[in-house]
């Protein structure tokens, strides 16, 4: 077996062993410790030999010293005698003969073998027998904050995985040949590398393994939809539930972040070439970490007055703790990245200004203009976009009010329009900023349902209610003009369309009204018009998102990239780093030939 595998099988599998002939066990307490008690001959004397419960390390307590190197020529059970020595295998370390036992890992007997030489640590099961046990564990869950005291406060609600979960839960792994995994990654993290770093209990080396792809571990592993993508392609997940990636890539990245372990490189090669990054989010600060590692002079442009993007302004902090968005930032600023808060580009410089004076500009300003859908109302008071809500509660800190001096949309019933990720964090939030009633309204079922099944499920644990299969068509207000209930119709799934989804049909004359106090929008975003009405030649599709060669990422104006949600529309943090890493290697390829 490889070592990860006898790692793991010390650590949890290993629950008692017993004699393959009388079937009495090996397992005795001494101590306060378990040990294992055999009989052996060594050098033609009988000896009692006690051998620690990981079978890797023979116990001394013996009336002949044991050297290193040398064999016991036979290792018999106390109980009824017999020789353990079996012809089935030889060690596949040094070739000695072995012993046969039988252990019982997660319910099933399966044969188990130690080698007769002291100091070779070999021990071994079939292979067959090494991915039965595997299959054999159950997906461990990570331990989360009570439904009941998380709703009042805005605590990170995963507590993350312990080590012990850690390593159960790498052990699932099958460390495929061809890793499906890896297909489902947009930055190709090498996944089965990683984790058997884990498994190694290597987790300073496994966090900075994923690092060689992925710049933001600690935040990928809390927000990215990993059951969409790497965990998707799992093949443990053909019949059991997939290894738990994104949980794993958490730990890791945590691990080596409370360790202080974060190393920051020497950057050797110094370029006299600048670069432009406009917007602070996933995928711009992974260029700018990929350009300045390549020698480049980067210097971030940020519209808000504090750099990370949606990250900060858009995921609450129960889901992304702003000191891990802060770190990473730090990090940036270490490696040398200058970064500019309150820059709005298209108003402040044009791009054309910025091409005089850097030599490539990357746009990743994500998709920040809110959608409404049109109806009567909207213009109430109380009724808000998912974008200010959340901006005001997240990054404004109106939660902290008065200690921040951002009021707190306050509201004793809520109601949320939409089924994605953020309703879920809007309506979340509202629990959190003392409503007493939230309603989610969405358009289809639940299977439809575009948001994480884990958000999903917390916002049912938290007492969410959800109006499916339920559309608005009016915000009703009072005299003061402040909204007062929302009327709605039923709905029914038609065709499906272009999304693949069942098409939502109105049930004539199905109307009804949910009364509240505060409504929030959370059906989507566009592209901010800003940089356009200053860029007219910038070419963009017909959606008014910017137009790229999806290869190099480049747009219509040379030497001008972008990617994120500003290129896709709303996606994932993962994809708009992958987005990120295309660009950064294709300007470093174009301003190297470039004279």
């Amino acid at each position: 077996m490889l070592d990860h595998d006898v790692k793991y099988l010390k650590f949890k599998t290993f629950l008692n062993t017993y004699c393959p002939h009388c079937n009495n066990s090996f397992n005795i307490k001494e101590k306060g410790k378990e040990l294992l008690f055999f009989k052996a001959k060594f050098k033609g004397k009988e000896i009692d030999l006690k051998m620690s419960p990981y079978l890797d390390v023979f116990e001394m307590e013996v009336s002949v010293p044991i050297k290193e190197g040398e064999k016991l020529s036979d290792l018999i059970c106390p109980h009824c005698k017999s020789s353990l020595i079996t012809d089935e295998r030889r060690c596949e370390d040094c070739d000695s003969e072995v012993a046969k036992l039988i252990i019982t890992a997660y319910s099933k007997l399966l044969p188990f073998f130690i080698c007769l030489q002291y100091g070779c640590d070999w021990h071994g099961l079939t292979k067959a027998d090494e991915r039965t046990i595997r299959l054999k564990i159950p997906r461990q869950d990570m331990p989360e904050q009570d439904q009941k005291l998380r709703v009042h406060n805005f605590i990170e609600v995963p507590y993350g995985l312990t080590t012990e979960l850690a390593l159960l839960e790498a052990g699932r792994c099958l460390q495929c040949k061809d890793p499906k995994c890896v297909d489902g990654c947009p930055v190709n993290i090498d996944i089965p590398e990683f984790i058997r770093l884990i498994c190694e209990e290597k987790y300073d080396e496994s966090a900075k393994k994923i690092k060689e792809r992925n710049i933001l571990p600690a935040v990928c592993g809390r927000v990215c939809p990993q059951e969409d993508q790497c965990e998707e392609l799992c093949i443990l997940g053909i019949k059991d539930k997939p290894v738990a990636i994104g949980n794993l890539e958490r730990f890791v990245a945590d691990f080596e972040r409370k360790m202080e372990l974060v190393k920051i490189p020497i950057i050797k090669t110094k370029l006299n070439k600048r670069i432009a990054v406009i917007g602070s989010g996933p995928g711009g600060i992974t260029i700018a970490a990929d350009l300045t590692l390549l020698g480049y002079s980067v210097t971030i442009f940020e519209a808000l007055h504090q750099s990370g993007g949606v990250l900060v302004y858009g995921i609450p902090e129960f889901r992304l703790p702003k000191s891990i968005v802060n770190f990473e930032i730090n990090y940036l600023k270490r490696l040398g990245c200058k970064i500019e808060l309150n820059h709005v580009i298209g108003n402040i410089y044009t791009i054309n200004e910025l091409l005089e004076n850097f030599n490539a500009v990357y746009i990743g300003v994500g998709a920040g203009l809110p959608m409404f859908m049109n109806i009567p109302g909207e213009n109430l008071c109380n009724v808000f976009s998912a974008n200010e809500y959340l901006t005001r509660i997240n990054l404004m800190k109106a939660y902290k009010f008065p200690e921040y001096d951002t009021p707190l949309p306050k509201g004793n019933k809520v109601v949320v329009v939409g089924g994605g990720n953020v309703a879920m964090d809007c309506a979340r939030n509202a629990l959190r900023t003392g409503a007493e009633e939230v309603t989610i309204v969405y358009r289809r079922s639940r299977i439809e349902m575009p948001a994480r099944n884990e958000e999903i499920h917390h916002a049912e644990e938290e007492g969410i209610k959800f109006k499916l299969l339920t559309n608005p068509v009016k915000y009703l207000g009072n005299d003061q003009n402040w909204v007062k209930g929302v009327e709605c119709i039923r709905m029914k799934l038609g065709e499906p369309d272009d999304s693949g989804r069942r098409r939502p049909v109105e049930i004539k004359d199905s109307n009804f009204q949910i009364d509240c106090d505060i409504a929030i929008v959370a059906i989507g975003n566009g592209p901010n018009p800003i940089i356009f009405e200053t860029t007219p030649d910038l070419k963009r599709n017909k959606w008014g998102y910017i137009e790229v060669d999806p290869e190099t990422m480049e747009t219509s104006k040379e030497f001008v990239y972008a990617g994120g949600d500003i290129v896709t529309g709303s996606a994932t943090v993962i994809q708009a780093m992958g987005s990120g890493r295309i660009a950064a290697n294709s300007i470093h390829k174009k301003l190297s030939k470039a004279k």
